[in-house]
């Protein structure tokens, strides 16, 4: 069943009709075609979910009945907080998507020593704009209830600063080069539901050393993800499979 993300609060009581407009409208009536008694779901600003039947549309505002209301448990347990350094390409694109349908619950790229990529200052909102409807249209295919947030940060100081967390790892090559295997694990070990991690990623060339220091200093933790190094839109996806492993499947 197609999911959407409602922008407006609504009363999530069965019976009870509701109008949607913009893109949602755009999608269920034109692209999904959707006919009077046709089913879709909507995620409500409290991230409760109502299943609700179309009852008539002009094409630019749609009217439909709830006919059901679930409160589904679909987010990780600990919500991780992802920061990249700029990537070039698509590759923040592919971190956001596929980030967004591991359960990632935020998004922050930053600019780092080793930073290649630049997002110039005119260019940045619509960058994060289109990020931003990356993570909403990969959380509506997932059926997530919350949409990720995308922002930006100028460096690493910002992101500890503007980002609210309770621990923070950073996933450095040089621990797995050492053979470092445990710390994730002991890390994950000592937070509880709903704490939040916040982790740190480099770009294509890694993080500078200084950098790893600043971290540790702040008391970031350094962790290796297995002894093999992975692009750099790849180590976010391995982190976040692994909190999913730890957390819902074990």
């Amino acid at each position: 069943m197609q999911r959407y993300f409602l922008a407006t609060p609504i009363t999530a009581t069965v019976g009870q009709t509701f109008t949607v407009a913009g893109a949602t409208v755009k999608h269920w009536i034109k692209v999904m075609r959707a006919q009077p008694g046709d089913l879709a779901e909507f995620v409500t600003q409290t991230q409760q979910v109502v299943v609700a039947e179309l009852v008539n549309s002009d094409g630019q505002t749609a009217t439909a009945t709830i006919t059901a209301v679930t409160a589904p448990k679909v987010e990780l347990p600990l919500p991780v907080i992802i920061a990249c350094g700029l990537s070039k390409g698509d590759k923040p694109e592919q971190i956001v998507q596929r980030g967004t349908e591991l359960g990632a619950s935020a998004f922050v790229f930053f600019d780092s020593q080793w930073t290649v990529a630049k997002w110039a200052a005119n260019k940045r909102e619509r960058k994060l704009d289109r990020l931003a409807k990356i993570a909403q249209g990969a959380a509506e295919q997932s059926h997530r209830t919350m949409i990720p947030s995308v922002t930006y940060e100028a460096d690493l100081t910002h992101v500890l600063v503007n980002t609210t967390y309770d621990t923070g790892v950073v996933a450095w090559e040089e621990s797995a080069k050492q053979g470092e295997s445990s710390q994730l694990v002991q890390t994950l070990k000592t937070m509880t539901s709903p704490q939040r991690l916040l982790a740190i990623f480099g770009p294509e060339g890694g993080l500078a050393p200084q950098e790893v220091n600043t971290l540790q200093t702040a008391g970031i933790t350094a962790v290796g993800l297995g002894p093999r190094i992975m692009r750099a839109e790849t180590a976010p996806l391995y982190l976040l499979s692994s909190v999913s492993f730890w957390c819902e499947l074990v």
